[in-house]
């Protein structure tokens, strides 16, 4: 896409946001209601479940402040929306963050994005049925992978990991399928794909039913972080999928990757305050919605690495937290 259409589908989203805001009317306790819109994910997953959870979090506060959370194909589709201007706020994860904040693939230029709060950690899996023939990244080579829906910040970690695994040295490629989660835990189930590759919270739903329908195996991924970091930075981490997720008996390593929110620079700053007090005085609920005993503190949500904090988010950061 050349920069005159960017800059064309830009000036399109401030016009409809400005309307938008227009036409969004009044609070029902008849003060002037702020309606900001949130890109989540596709419906059924965890950034679309945390989105309408936020959404009715907020309205139950009673506030001027209005979310309405929008179906996308997550965390690519998402930021693009928001340097466009046809969203005000996404969810995205923290790898694919940084790419749009300094125009690295999939991103062909800088976003003018900003971050509000690294929310939770998704934990990557690369899931085989037990009793296949797959039991490392190498063995992946001329078979075919569920690699993530178009558009997903899946997609874009199972890329880097078997660029950085590269199998079989590259020799006999691995059949990439891109699918979201639902038909990649199809493919699995039905034999169409070797393998499936997730990020998410842990238990992830989906993964746990088919877990129950016959034993899966995951594939340790822990080992490729150092690469991944020296060539992506450090939003990558290792941690641990426990024992008796997924009917595991003993625990395995893999990759972490932070999620954020996030918002346009344009977002006011009294929005956003109000938007975190919702988020840090209900993170407990929200976060029952996408991952098991994860916790949300200042200290782990000012972590945006290369991702700027939103003025109003430092606000609230300082006037709370000092």
């Amino acid at each position: 896409m050349s920069s005159a259409q960017w800059n064309r589908r830009r000036a399109v989203g401030a016009g409809l946001g400005a309307l938008a805001a227009a036409l969004s009317g009044c609070s029902a306790g008849g003060g002037p209601a702020r309606r900001l819109r949130l890109a989540t994910g596709p419906q059924g997953g965890p950034y679309n479940a945390f989105g309408r959870a936020l959404a009715q979090a907020v309205a139950a506060g009673g506030g001027p402040l209005e979310i309405a959370a929008v179906g996308t194909a997550a965390s690519v589709d998402n930021l693009r929306r928001l340097d466009e201007g046809s969203v005000d706020l996404a969810l995205a994860m923290a790898d694919v963050a940084e790419g749009a904040v300094t125009g690295r693939e999939p991103f062909s230029r800088p976003a003018a994005v900003t971050a509000l709060a690294r929310v939770y950690v998704n934990h990557t899996h690369l899931v085989v049925p037990a009793r296949g023939p797959v039991r490392s990244v190498a063995d992946l080579a001329g078979r075919t992978v569920a690699a993530g829906a178009t558009g997903s910040g899946v997609q874009v970690v199972a890329d880097r990991v078997l660029r950085a695994a590269g199998p079989d040295g590259g020799r006999t490629p691995v059949r990439e399928r891109h699918l979201g989660l639902d038909a990649s835990v199809g493919a699995l189930r039905e034999g169409s794909a070797d393998a499936l590759f997730w990020s998410g919270g842990v238990p992830t739903p989906a993964l746990s039913a088919l877990a129950r329908a016959f034993p899966l195996r995951m594939l340790p991924l822990d080992g490729y972080v150092g690469a991944l970091r020296e060539r992506y930075g450090p939003v990558y981490q290792a941690v641990t999928l426990p024992a008796g997720a997924y009917g595991m008996t003993e625990p395995v390593g893999t990759i972490g990757v932070g999620n954020y929110l996030l918002a346009r620079a344009d977002v006011p700053d009294d929005a956003v305050r109000d938007l975190l007090r919702v988020l840090f005085g209900r993170w407990r609920d929200l976060l029952r919605e996408v991952t098991a005993g994860a916790r949300l503190e200042p200290r782990f949500a000012i972590s945006t690495g290369g991702v700027p904090l939103h003025p109003g988010a430092v606000d609230h950061y300082r006037s709370v937290y000092g």
